[in-house]
């Protein structure tokens, strides 16, 4: 098999990012947008000792599973994945990716509960970043090719409701104003990203720039006839970085932070705190790791955001601690304390959980510790100072079935560090903690991506 080859294959089951796996000659294909059992005449794009990429030519036997995807760039946008997979399937390929994961990473055999479904199969996302760039001398706005900074231009995206009319007002304003798209290669242009966040009924949108732009005005006039509450900042971002957000935001109009209601805790949220963006699941998500503590126990929030799940905890059990990087969101927790009448029962700390984490388990010894970190997982230290506790209990929300499991190894003891400090399968695992349940939701529906809740338990 070499590139450009035309091969006839059969699909035999489904890779990690969604795409089809197939073998022809010894060789391993992968195919995106091909399923399970489907036959088709496929181009090999790339071949790599026994690995090779490919796409489909022609398809000979669809699926019933296949559908029509909702999106005029699917394929070709790197947002979404599965698409062209109808729904119930896609829950039965994420509850068995985060098995398959724990296996195949982790060393772990654990029995995995079937994905919660999202009530909203498109039309669910209460958040967009989309980036602002150059093609051909004109300003474009959409989203990222898989693995590029290559921007595939589009007009809409069916998996957030407003998202058609924020793209057009960015690229009415870039016209009528004379301003440009940005340039990674050149520094050149001065729109970067626009970031869109609803909370309820009420927006935060964010225009990241590499300087003072005019006709600011005229795009809050196009926000108004978008909008009917809403605040913007402009963000300044001048640095030549793959980081979307710089250090300094002014607000132009509206407040700093918006209140929201979530099973009767009232909390905050503004332009860096952390939210999830599907509402639907995410309340079914802390619901579930509610009913995880008991009214007799002391909780530790690790990554704990803008504290609402914190004040879950804290109203129901003894006490909570919430930990968290970002000030502003510690700043929200404080007034959700406040507004909510948890002084007392809900500690909120600004800092690194690495860092703050080891007091804590010497202050509140046999604490239950909920975990919610981002997609790199849990800090190695954080798990040193987990097994060296005397921690009964943790609850693990993750959004990452790769890092859940190399934490979930580390925890259950099916992984090791060597000598060298390779990461490895025990040969004889003993660890400290047990896997009692593993629960996925699908949090990202048409997308590869899942999170999973786990509850695990001292042996």
């Amino acid at each position: 098999m070499k590139k450009n080859d035309l091969i006839t294959v059969t699909c035999e089951r489904l890779g990690s990012n969604g795409e089809g796996v197939a073998s022809f000659e010894g060789t391993t294909i992968f195919v995106p947008e091909l399923l399970t059992g489907e036959r088709a005449l496929v181009k090999v794009l790339a071949v790599k000792d026994k690995i090779a990429y490919g796409k489909v030519e022609e398809l000979f036997t669809p699926a019933e599973a296949r559908v029509r995807p909702a999106c005029a760039v699917f394929g070709k946008c790197g947002g979404c994945q599965l698409q062209h997979i109808r729904y119930r399937d896609q829950l039965v390929f994420k509850t068995e990716l985060v098995k398959n994961t724990l296996k195949k990473i982790g060393g772990i055999s654990a029995e995995v509960s079937p994905c919660i479904r999202s009530d909203k199969e498109y039309g669910y996302r209460n958040k967009l970043i989309l980036p602002i760039g150059q093609s051909d001398g004109r300003t474009v706005v959409g989203f990222y090719a898989e693995r590029s900074h290559r921007i595939v231009e589009t007009k809409e995206c069916p998996i957030t409701e407003w998202a058609d009319k924020i793209i057009y007002a960015v690229k009415n304003f870039a016209e009528k104003c004379g301003l440009d798209g940005y340039d990674e290669e050149t520094g050149k242009g001065q729109l970067r990203h626009i970031a869109v966040r609803q909370l309820g009924k009420k927006f935060i949108v964010v225009l990241v720039v590499t300087e003072d732009i005019k006709g600011v005005d005229y795009f809050v006039s196009l926000l108004d006839g978008i909008f009917k509450e809403y605040s913007f900042f402009l963000n300044f971002n001048e640095q030549k970085t793959n980081v979307v957000f710089g250090k300094e935001y002014r607000l132009v109009k509206g407040v700093s932070t918006y209140t929201a209601e979530e099973a009767g805790i009232s909390y905050e949220a503004g332009a860096e705190t952390f939210v999830q963006v599907n509402e639907n699941v995410r309340k079914k998500l802390y619901e579930a790791a509610l009913s995880l503590v008991g009214e007799d126990e002391i909780v530790i929030d690790c990554y704990s955001g803008g504290g609402l799940l914190t004040a879950m905890f804290a109203k129901k059990c003894k006490r909570a601690y919430g930990i968290e990087l970002i000030k502003e969101a510690v700043e929200c927790a404080d007034r959700l304390k406040a507004a909510n009448g948890l002084s007392g029962k809900m500690f909120n700390i600004t800092g690194r959980v690495e860092e703050e984490l080891p007091a804590i388990l010497h202050k509140e010894n046999g604490a239950t510790v909920t975990l919610d970190p981002p997609r790199a997982g849990v800090d190695r230290s954080v798990i040193s100072a987990l097994l060296e506790s005397d921690i009964k209990k943790i609850v693990m929300i993750s959004c990452n079935p790769a890092t859940l499991a190399r934490d979930l190894g580390l925890l259950t003891g099916t992984l090791v560090w060597d000598e060298k400090g390779n990461l490895v399968k025990a040969a004889a695992p003993n660890g400290k903690y047990e896997i009692l349940s593993v629960q996925p939701f699908d949090m990202f529906p048409q997308t590869k991506h899942v999170e999973t809740l786990v509850s695990l338990r001292r042996k």
